[in-house]
Order: C-alpha cells, then structure tokens, then sequence
C-alpha cells in the first residue's frame, strides 16, 4: 500500500465539498474550521456548514452523536455549503452511516480502519462490516489505521496520556487533505504554537501528527494524484473569514462607534445565540458593557435601562428566550426606546433542535407579543452581511426610537464565509435623537413630523426630568392616561411609525429577471441555496426566472407590490411551514403565492430546489 513516488502535477478543480465526521469528541469541528482558515487565506470562497448534537456529550460511537463540518471551497463564487460531497472523511462506522448517501459515486472516503471494530460496528446497527462486505463498492475508499498511525508518530512525546494521544488523530486527517489539496500547513502549525503556547507537549503531539499524515498521503498509492483550487476573484480589498455571529458582534461595535454611544449588552446564554455574548465580552476596551444576566426576563430589562440611559442597547437570545422575552419588549414598545434583539432562530418548538437551523419564529417577532405592539423585523442572509444588518439594526433603532428584532438562524450563525474588512468611516451615518437642552413646552413624547420618532432625554438632564413606564401614555405630556381616545391614537401613532420606516430602507431588487414566469421569493438565511439554485436554472436556459431576498420583513420595503405584479407564478421558499408566506397574503391579497417549504433543521438542498422551479416553468 504504501511506497515511495514523485509528486504528480496537481488536478485543477473549480470547487470541492468535504466532510469531516466523526464523534462529537473527535475534533471535527477544529478540523473543518482549520481547512477552512487555511484555504480562506488562501483566497478561496468558502461556506460552511458545522453540524453538530445538542448533547454536551453523546455517547461515544452513537449514530445520534455523529458531528460533522461540511465546507465548500472555490476558485468561483460559493453561495452554499453544497448538496453533494466530494470527499467524506469519517472517523468511526456511525459517522460513515450517517453520511454516506450525500457523497458522490465515485468519489473518495477516507475511513480510520482502527475504529471499524465489533463494538463499533453494533453501535451504528452495523450487522457486516462495510468495509469488507462490498457495500462500498460505488466508492473509493482509502482504508487508513489512523488511531495506529497518531500512536506511532507520538511514542516518542513526553507528557501524554493514552486519551490525548488518541484525540490527536484529527489532524491525521487534516494532514492527509492539506496534501490532496495542496494546502499549506504553516497556518495550522502556528495555531498550534498559539493556543498552546504554554503546553508546548502538545504543540510537539499535534504538529507531528499533522505532518505524520502529510507525509502518509504523499506515500499512499490509493491516492493517486493531488488538486489543487485557484485562489477566488473577488472585489479588492482585505479579507477575513467570519463567522455570522462574530458579524453580528462586530457590526453592533461599529454602530456604536459610528454613532459615539456605549454599548451595552444584557443577555442570557442559550444555543446558538451565545457566541455574540462571547464575542462582544472581549472587547471592554472599546467600552463594551456586557453584562451576563440570571435569564432571559433580566437581559432585557437590563438593555431597556441601558437604552433609558443613552446607550446603544442589545439583547440576545434564540426562540425559547425571545417568548421569555415578550412582555419587556412591550414595556420597551411603550416606552419607545431604542432596543435591539437578535434572535438566532433554531428548530423548535419548546426544546426543540437546538443545534440545528430553522425559520420558525417569524410571526412570533412580527406578532408575538400582548396588546397591538409592532416592532421593525430585519433578517440577515448570510455568515458576512450578519455584520451589516446589525449595524442597520441599530440604526434603525435609535433614528426611528423602537425596539427592532434582528433574525439570524443557526445556520448562518455558526457558518462561515469571506468578509470584506471594513472600516467605520465607509458605513453609513447613524443619527439619533438625543437632547440635551431644555426647549420651550417640552414633552418627553415629542415627535419628529417625518418618523414620528419621539425626543430622547438622558435621565439626569437638567430640566428634562420625565417619567416613562408601562402604563398607556398621554399623546402631549407624556403622563400616564386611561382615555379610551388617547389609547386608540397613541396605537395608531405607533403602527404608523413604524410604518414609515419603509422609507428609511432600500427598494427591493430582483436579481437574474426583472420581470417573467416565475419570481423565487426568499428571506433570512436561505439566500445563498435559493441564489445558487435560481442562478443554476438561468446557466440552462431558463432566464425568465427571477429572485428577490426580503431582509426587511416589517415593514417591507414600499415597492414590494410593483416588484410581484412583474411576474405570472410567485413562489415563497422558507425553513419553516409558510410563514412569510402567510404574511405576504395578509399584506399583498392580491397576488398568489405558491410554498415550498423545508422543516428538518437543515438548509435548502439545491437538487430539491431545482425540481421545484422545472415544475413551475
């Protein structure tokens, strides 16, 4: 099996998708995001795909506790993890059982024979061993005793434990794909050389085994030659790799510089949210004040004071929290003060997929709250422009002075892509409506004409002492009021505020067709498997299809009605059971809307999107 060659010249691909899968001890997701990093810097487009259990730790060789990482690299644009895999790399029977059917016939499974063993194989209801039993026959496989390989490699390593030796064979793995796809290792090496920096054992352990599978894929004759993917063309400028909710972090920091504010976030831990509090935590030097709140209920009220007090206020959670969160939204509602929540949607109900993604929590931000209480609704659509739409979050909150949710979804969240480094001076201003001088006859429920965005005054103001609170209030003093006319008006004022924010947001485009048989319509994180998908059906020749992205869902933007009446067939594609949907036949009646619609926590397969529109056109 093994023995000595020359390098042959490396194949030339446009794009691959690998999988990384193992258990959920195997460093899988280490694995897939050091590829990824790599191959980033490499000037690749990337996305990616980490999916995980919600098990802090599921028993060890058990189907259900297979994670996996899924990323796609190209030397052309990448909008979607991909559907189909071009390399499986599985590290146990369970993880090649329950990956299998997305890899293509034909192509490559690298598999650790060492953990294909009696045991194993009765965990993942093996009843023969499919590595011996011609079960794997559409496929190549390349048999590697990895566990047996790290082991060699670290017997001469001081320092370590029988169970870190073996945890260490991941990078085998990642040695041998560095090789077959012509990757450098310097990256991950000085990965290592950061992280442990103070263990320098496992600096040592984890850069031999790196180089030991290097080095083995070189050697091994089952692999015939290597590949190599040209580096991507995109929009000059520097780069990075982000993921949706360091973004989301990062563009709440913006906001706050562009618009010379404090930030303050009071949130509650909770799956797949938790990492914007991660994220925003470390950076007390530009005066972040990131407070980790007893619950949900707390987290909120705590950004509702911070936003009484002048600061730019966030809080964070996912769907279980934003129900939690429901009534203090109303107080910030009535209040009218700036707030923003992100919500990082996942599946549900109750518990529910806490790991994976789903769209289901829309009509609760729209309409999930007591008493007539609208807010403004965004939704970002990919891993990058999670930074954007926080940064318009904010905006809109503080200049229209309301409360506005932000839905991500796990997907996005925890996926990765190229982001474009900006800087504070290139994104555009944000203004508030602070005041900090006394005017003649002033309330504290005076209001812009044109937004109808009230005055904010700063508690401690010299002549501005107000009360705000929960109860009903006086449209001109401010002052609590129980009249059944003043109730209906303030309401209506309201509604109509936010209302108006349509004209404070861009127009909808369309992208492929202006105009035709068929309009995809889409929201939130599905854009870049409805992009690609809709791109797929223009490259064959059907150029009457045309697709439009809603990141503003309330309102939505003022020509929406103009964009529809251009198309025969309108077709709403959501994670979830048609909820956009529902909204779109309360506010455009006129129009049909057809549904497709997806809900088992992952994205939108293309092959399935594509049947979809054949049928339609």
């Amino acid at each position: 099996m093994v023995g000595t060659k020359t390098k042959p010249q490396a194949e030339k691909l446009e794009a691959v998708v690998i999988r990384f899968v193992g258990d959920s001890g195997d460093g899988m997701q280490l694995t897939g995001t050091q590829f990824s990093d790599t191959s980033a810097m490499f000037g690749n487009d990337i996305a990616t795909f980490p999916n995980y259990p919600a098990e802090i730790r599921a028993p060890q060789g058990s189907l259900y506790g297979v994670s996996g990482f899924q990323v796609h690299i190209g030397s052309v644009e990448v909008s979607t993890p991909g559907d189909s895999v071009d390399l499986l790399v599985a590290m146990n029977p369970a993880a090649l059982k329950t990956n299998l059917y997305a890899l293509k016939p034909g192509h490559a499974v690298i598999v650790d024979t060492d953990a294909f063993n009696k045991k194993n194989l009765e965990k993942a209801e093996y009843t023969s061993n499919p590595l011996e039993d011609g079960s794997l026959d559409n496929y190549k496989v390349i048999e590697v005793d990895m566990t047996s390989l790290t082991k060699e490699a670290l017997k001469d390593v001081a320092g370590l434990d029988t169970k870190s030796i073996t945890r260490s064979k991941n990078m085998f793995s990642l040695g041998m794909i560095y090789w077959m796809y012509n990757r450098s290792t310097e990256h991950t090496i000085e990965f290592f050389n950061d992280k442990f920096k103070s263990k320098p054992h496992l600096i040592e352990a984890n850069t031999k085994v790196l180089m030991a599978g290097y080095y083995f894929a070189e050697t091994l004759e089952l692999i015939p030659n290597s590949y190599t993917i040209s580096p991507a063309k995109m929009p000059a400028g520097t780069y990075r790799i982000i993921m949706g909710n360091t973004a989301t972090a990062w563009g709440f920091l913006a906001a706050a510089e562009k618009s010379g504010l404090e930030l303050f976030l009071g949130s509650y831990p909770i799956t797949p949210a938790t990492d914007i509090l991660h994220e925003l935590a470390k950076h007390k030097h530009f005066g972040v004040k990131a407070f980790q709140a007893e619950d949900e209920i707390a987290g909120i009220t705590s950004a509702i004071g911070a936003a009484f007090a002048g600061d730019l206020a966030i809080t964070t959670t996912s769907g279980p929290g934003l129900a939690l969160k429901g009534e203090a939204i109303g107080l910030a509602i009535m209040t009218e003060l700036p707030l923003v929540i992100v919500d990082v949607q996942r599946g549900g109900p109750s518990t529910g997929l806490p790991t994976k993604t789903e769209q289901s929590d829309l009509l609760q931000a729209i309409y999930g709250r007591n008493g007539e209480s609208p807010v403004i609704v965004i939704a970002a659509s990919t891993p990058a422009n999670c930074f954007n739409f926080a940064y318009e979050a904010s905006r809109l909150a503080l200049e229209h002075m309301t409360p506005v949710i932000l839905l991500t979804d796990g997907y996005i969240a925890n996926g990765a892509a190229p982001w474009k480094i900006k800087t504070v001076a290139e994104m555009p201003e944000i203004k508030n409506n602070k005041i900090s001088a006394v005017k003649e006859n002033w309330h504290p429920y005076d209001r812009d004409e044109k937004t109808l965005a009230r005055n904010w005054a700063i508690p401690g103001t010299p002549g501005l002492e107000h009360r705000i609170g929960g109860l009903e209030k006086d449209a001109v003093t401010g002052n609590i009021s129980y009249e059944p006319k003043n109730h209906e008006k303030m309401t209506q004022i309201r509604a109509e505020k936010i209302e108006r924010v349509q004209f404070n947001i861009p127009d909808l485009e369309t992208e492929f067709a202006a105009e035709g048989d068929l309009l995809v319509i889409g929201w939130g994180g599905t854009y870049g498997s409805l992009h690609s998908a809709v791109k797929q059906m223009n490259e064959l020749g059907h150029k009457n299809i045309g697709y439009a992205h809603f990141n503003y869902i309330n309102p939505m933007p003022k020509n929406t009605a103009d964009i529809l009446s251009k198309f025969k067939k309108i077709l709403v594609c959501e994670l979830n059971s048609g909820q956009f949907a529902s909204i779109l036949k309360i506010k455009h009646s006129t129009f049909d809307f057809l549904q497709f619609n997806r809900v088992q926590g992952l994205p939108f397969a293309n092959d399935d999107l594509i049947h979809e529109f054949k049928s339609l056109v």
